[in-house]
């Protein structure tokens, strides 16, 4: 195959990749028929419980994790219809948003809608679709992900009025959505609603806690950028915050055991994308084309920024939790960046709001949105 056949098969893959959903090239390390015995497990266990939030989160955890299993590897198997008509209805039952999801299960949800609205005739089912269709869409869209996001965890809250997970999603969408956006009534609303003597501040998580808790710090001090009524909403959750030994309580819904769920390593001698790059190979053709860029190639290294940009999306299907791939998410981005195609701006965008949402608490992240 030439390289100039090779750069024509990348553009023409390139140009519909971020649009539809579709199956990896690569492997996977995890067993699709182990996972969806997991899934039932935390069925039961969710049975047994009486079906409480973290109960619905961990069982649509596992619900995620077995889909996208299935779809990387056995997409014809009869389970694949089975877990995309959960997937849509346990999400929509729970209000998944991708903004306080952190599965970085996106594309899977994407995909099982989309199937949904293909093979289920009925108006309910489509609806629940249509709706999480709706998520993805604005998952490039901050302003309307901030509002879909508060949306739901409310919705949480009217569900469950006394769980206190469900209470601080409430609190963690408006962060996020303020985080995400810039927008400042996001920040204000989420110390509002902090300040609410039902809101279980002792158990805010180490993720998103500490930056939360500088920010009320911060207003309480009179620093610049914050309402009165910041002030007063922090001063009042400063105070309860202080009663609170230990400050910090550590948070989480997530108890998948780490040899079933998708949290391995991408191994060095697995390819990603149409044409095949390794970890390695997407580092170096990254340093290339900055190369290529610094020397004034400019757009004309566009094509071969959408083959990595689309090398790594198909990486981040599979192996969602490698270490790396912030901080490729991140290279990836800035070298679009340097590009002034319309592909390579819908590349970014695409790119960008993989990192910020999926993977927002990473350094990575962190740095871009601060910025």
């Amino acid at each position: 195959m030439t390289r100039a056949y090779c750069k024509f098969l990348a553009l023409a893959v390139c140009a519909v990749a971020f649009l539809l959903p579709a199956a990896s090239q690569a492997a996977l390390m995890a067993d699709p028929q182990k996972l969806y015995t997991e899934m039932k497990a935390a069925y039961d266990k969710g049975t047994a419980h009486g079906w409480g939030f973290v109960d619905q989160e961990f069982y649509l955890s596992t619900i995620f994790n077995a889909g996208r299993a299935y779809s990387l590897q056995r997409p014809d198997d009869p389970n694949y219809g089975e877990l995309a008509q959960l997937t849509v209805d346990i999400a929509t039952g729970l209000h998944y948003d991708p903004l306080t999801n952190h599965d970085a299960s996106l594309w899977w949800v994407r995909e099982a809608a989309v199937y949904v609205q293909k093979n289920n005739a009925d108006v309910n089912e489509q609806t629940k679709a249509r709706d999480l269709l709706a998520r993805a869409t604005a998952f490039e869209d901050p302003a309307k992900l901030a509002q879909l996001a508060d949306r739901d965890a409310s919705a949480n809250v009217q569900t469950y009025p006394r769980d206190l997970d469900a209470r601080l999603q409430q609190v963690e969408a408006d962060w996020r959505g303020y985080i995400i956006t810039k927008d400042t009534s996001w920040r204000s609303l989420a110390f509002q609603r902090a300040n609410d003597a039902n809101f279980p501040i002792a158990h805010l998580p180490t993720t998103w806690g500490p930056e939360f808790v500088n920010a009320l710090r911060n207003a309480g001090a009179g620093a610049d950028g914050y309402t009165q009524g910041d002030q007063t909403n922090a001063a009042a959750v400063l105070a309860r915050i202080n009663k609170v030994d230990p400050l910090l309580i550590i948070g989480s819904v997530r108890a998948v055991p780490h040899d079933v769920y998708l949290t391995t390593l991408a191994p060095a001698d697995e390819y990603f994308g149409p044409l095949g790059m390794s970890v390695l190979g997407i580092q170096n053709e990254l340093k290339r084309i900055n190369t290529y860029l610094n020397a004034g190639y400019g757009d004309r290294e566009s094509g071969q920024g959408l083959q990595v940009a689309v090398s790594i999306d198909d990486m981040h299907k599979v192996y969602p939790r490698d270490r790396d791939l912030p901080k490729l998410l991140l290279e990836c981005y800035k070298t679009l960046g340097r590009m002034n195609t319309a592909d390579a701006r819908g590349a970014a965008t695409h790119i960008r709001s993989i990192l910020t949402v999926e993977y927002q608490d990473s350094p990575q992240a962190r740095t871009l949105l601060s910025g």
